[in-house]
């Protein structure tokens, strides 16, 4: 076992993995080049297979407590007046629990976590280097260094280590712009709600115990837009873009007083995810498009995963062997899902619509377990 890790990135896999391997007694330093690990205005979905690895951590009925809201259904919506095409009662799993959260309230309950495993938190730490090797050295932008027996980079897309660990690999856009809003909320169903347009789509769903609304809305468009969903837009370019929405989604669109917009890119996932003691993890190995909301779920899987094997000393050979055929898979599958929500009008979407609402009213079973082998996934269980 080894005794001690530094860990690259204060986000939901980097604290995730730093609290397990801490608690496994391997002395962990977590960099983070933020004054603080804080993020706002955001939410996230917490599917069944990310929530076991939070289960496992201990942090469930503390997200819950803090104001995640339980999921109890999917709706996917027609974009002139949001009427519904088909509903997808979650209730009817009862094995399997999806929670709707505000990512800083994540954060602030991984961080705690973290704390209380005794890792030591480093802020205000930017990287500029990562170099692998038996003791890989992390090189500061301050001219400090550190060395450690193990370097977990959960530094997102544009990872410092990448480049180190799996070189030569490319991001492509994808012709699809996306924005992120939050707002007062619009609803009181405790449900994802799906407005599916010609070339667009908007998902909206409650966090914060029901008081905001969150928004992800996705057009299809030839202009590019930067990674990272940090840059701000004017709300008056997400109204424009969804002017002929009706229903739920209009209402939520009228009240976005402040939004990001950032490019959707499809990244190659790493041909090699461990060297020289390095690891990489969450987007800084796989980042996947958001149509699946997975991004989050498979770095709190790899999390587990990479400390797991790092207890057992199998990390060279056992860690990117056990995620990188499901990784690929579920972002195979999640790159492939827009297009179901962007039919042009015309008899391909009045089918495909028909489909959809016949499947969920006669075969509702077979819709919400098409995705089991993504949801069902326990990695907590060996």
């Amino acid at each position: 076992m080894i005794k001690n890790a530094i860990v690259v990135g204060g986000g939901i896999g980097g604290l995730a993995c730093a609290t397990a391997m801490a608690r496994n007694g391997v002395a962990v330093t977590l960099l983070e080049q933020a004054p603080e690990i804080a993020e706002v205005g955001a939410g996230l979905q917490i599917s069944p297979n990310g929530l076991a690895v939070l289960r496992a951590l201990g942090l469930e009925d503390a997200l819950l407590r803090a104001g995640a809201v339980e999921a109890q259904a999917v709706v996917l919506a027609d974009y002139k007046r949001g009427s519904e095409v088909a509903r997808l009662n979650l209730r009817r799993l009862k094995d399997q629990r999806y929670l709707f959260v505000h990512r800083a309230d994540l954060i602030s309950l991984l961080i705690r976590a973290a704390r209380q495993a005794n890792v030591t938190l480093q802020l205000g730490t930017q990287i500029e280097d990562v170099i692998p090797g038996d003791l890989p050295e992390v090189r500061c932008v301050d001219g400090s260094s550190a060395r450690a027996e193990v370097v977990v980079c959960a530094d997102g897309i544009h990872s410092v280590a990448r480049a180190r660990v799996s070189p030569g690999e490319k991001a492509q856009f994808t012709g699809q712009v996306a924005w992120r809003a939050l707002v007062p909320a619009t609803s009181a169903a405790s449900e994802a709600r799906v407005t599916m347009g010609p070339g667009r789509h908007l998902v909206s769903y409650p966090i914060r115990g029901g008081a905001f609304t969150n928004i992800v809305a996705v057009q299809e468009r030839d202009t590019w837009a930067d990674e990272g969903w940090h840059h701000e837009d004017d709300p008056k370019n997400l109204r424009a873009a969804f002017a002929d929405f009706g229903g739920i989604a209009a209402q939520a669109l009228a009240d976005v007083r402040d939004v990001r917009l950032w490019g959707l890119f499809r990244h190659p996932v790493a041909e090699t995810w461990m060297r020289g003691n390095v690891a990489l993890l969450g987007d800084a190995a796989h980042p996947t498009l958001p149509f699946l909301a997975q991004g989050a779920n498979l770095a709190l899987e790899d999390a587990w995963v990479l400390a797991r094997c790092l207890n057992e000393g199998t990390a060279q050979t056992a860690y990117q062997s056990l995620r990188k055929a499901r990784v690929s898979r579920v972002i195979e599958a999640a790159s492939g899902n827009a297009w179901k929500y962007h039919l042009s009008e015309g008899i391909t979407r009045r089918f495909a619509h028909l489909g959809l609402r016949l499947g969920s009213q006669l075969a509702p079973g077979a819709m919400i377990r098409q995705f089991d082998w993504i949801y069902g996934h326990d990695v907590t269980k060996g």
